[in-house]
């Protein structure tokens, strides 16, 4: 039997603020909302949880690495239209659009310092 992941659960400081964050990048209100917990549909299949770090059983460990939400399925131009979007929007920027190895991206922000990588993949990398 094979598992495919379905979901991203990041442990967010406060739900509501995190909610909102998400609900105006994604353009999307969430899917359910309790009081520390709130789910949202990125693809038919694929979901992002943003659950209150202190509400979840067992608690978590202490951070041990980065956590990278990645939308790589964009243009060049898509690219540079979100990166005004969220800067006009107040959207904390860590790196500016610039040309990397594996395509063009700019890396963003959430409240709790997730970091969001938007990419325009240069497929010729992979090949």
């Amino acid at each position: 039997m094979t598992f495919a992941p379905n979901s991203l659960i990041l442990y967010v400081q406060d739900v509501d603020v995190s909610a909102r964050f998400y609900q105006t990048l994604l353009g999307a209100p969430p899917l359910e909302t309790f009081p520390d917990f709130t789910l949202f549909a990125l693809q038919p299949e694929f979901s992002l949880g943003l659950q209150s770090r202190q509400g979840i059983f067992p608690p978590p460990q202490p951070q041990v690495g980065g956590t990278e939400l990645c939308m790589s399925q964009a243009t060049d131009s898509d690219v540079d239209a979100l990166y005004r979007a969220w800067v006009a929007q107040g959207v904390t920027i860590v790196a500016e659009p610039t040309r990397l190895e594996f395509g063009y991206t700019f890396v963003a922000q959430d409240p709790d310092g997730h970091r969001l990588r938007v990419c325009a993949t240069d497929v010729s990398h992979y090949q």
